[in-house]
């Protein structure tokens, strides 16, 4: 649902309660950012008021963000009290990491995962088509490597790894350009616990690694 100026409306009880639940639920650390205003004409701009900004509503709002998040239920209520059209983001390096593919390559991945009856965390679309899979910390300085090993120039795929002074963009977050933040595989008890990265890596690389090749015969 959209205002009259073309606006996506932040149902800001909805955002409010997915902060507290993601912090008391899952322990996560959560973050709030920066979200979309009205504009008088054209797209909604950034409420961090750059005119060029890179992430419309998906940023945090200050420079010193990793400092200012939090897992606890009681502090996430207080800060979304007090801005409760911010955006929920979720800081990366702590209690997970995210590998981050197309959302082509992540949905190819997935369904292969789910043949193997490989243990899954919760996956996540985010904005820009992109899909990041949750798994245990650390992973970014351990993927370049497990790829070489299966025999992947990690340069040659489309595929990170978001870990420490990172983050991601949570559900019900609007953003733009980009629609809504959705689980594809939501948070739940059944993917309490995450996997390591190498479980779910020769997957993701191979579902990169074909997504490559039809890309170079275009």
């Amino acid at each position: 649902m959209e205002d009259s100026i073309g606006v996506p409306r932040q149902f800001t009880g909805q955002l409010l309660d997915a902060a507290v639940r993601y912090a008391e639920e899952r322990h996560w650390d959560v973050l709030p950012g920066c979200w979309l205003e009205p504009a008088a004409s054209g797209a909604p701009r950034c409420s961090c008021g750059s005119a060029g900004c890179a992430a419309p509503g998906a940023h945090p709002v200050r420079p010193d963000w990793a400092g200012r998040g939090s897992g606890t239920a009681p502090a996430v209520r207080r800060m979304w009290l007090k801005q409760p059209q911010s955006s929920v983001l979720l800081p990366t390096g702590r209690t997970f990491d995210a590998i981050d593919v197309s959302e082509d390559a992540g949905c190819l991945a997935l369904a292969r995962m789910e043949r193997m009856n490989l243990p899954l965390g919760p996956v996540l679309g985010a904005p820009g088509r992109r899909l990041l899979f949750f798994v245990l910390p650390g992973a970014g300085a351990k993927v370049p490597e497990l790829l070489r090993g299966l025999g992947w120039p990690p340069e040659s795929l489309d595929l990170a790894v978001l870990g420490e002074g990172s983050w991601v963009v949570a559900p019900p977050t609007r953003t733009a350009p980009g629609g809504c933040a959705q689980w594809v595989r939501p948070p739940s008890q059944a993917n309490r616990w995450l996997p390591e990265a190498q479980e779910l890596l020769s997957p993701l690389a191979y579902a990169c690694g074909r997504e490559t090749a039809a890309a170079r015969a275009r």
